[in-house]
């Protein structure tokens, strides 16, 4: 199955998700061994982005959501855990007795 994403045929999971998202996956994440001076001008070309794309985490979080639902669809089945009802914890004063 080939991954199309605004027109373009993804090569790998990396360029699907820098196609889907329109930045490189660099920008966000960083790369090993960058300088102080490296990191900031990313941090700050990140926040330019952030400012003039309001709706960008939203779509990060869709983009992300959606490929845990194709690829790991057991994290999204969530049990509730519910607490015995009429049972309490014995105080600490009862147990120091």
């Amino acid at each position: 199955m080939k991954n199309i994403v605004a027109g373009h045929v993804a090569a790998s999971t990396t360029e699907f998700i820098e196609l889907a998202l329109g930045t490189p996956i660099e920008l966000w994440l960083g790369v090993e061994g960058e300088s102080e001076m490296e990191r900031a001008a990313r941090l700050d070309a990140a926040r330019d982005i952030l400012a003039d794309n309001l709706d960008f985490p939203d779509r990060v979080s869709q983009i992300a959501a959606e490929a845990i639902e194709m690829f790991a669809p057991e994290l999204f089945n969530v049990v509730s855990l519910s607490r015995p009802v009429g049972r309490r914890r014995p105080s600490r004063k009862a147990a120091a007795a």
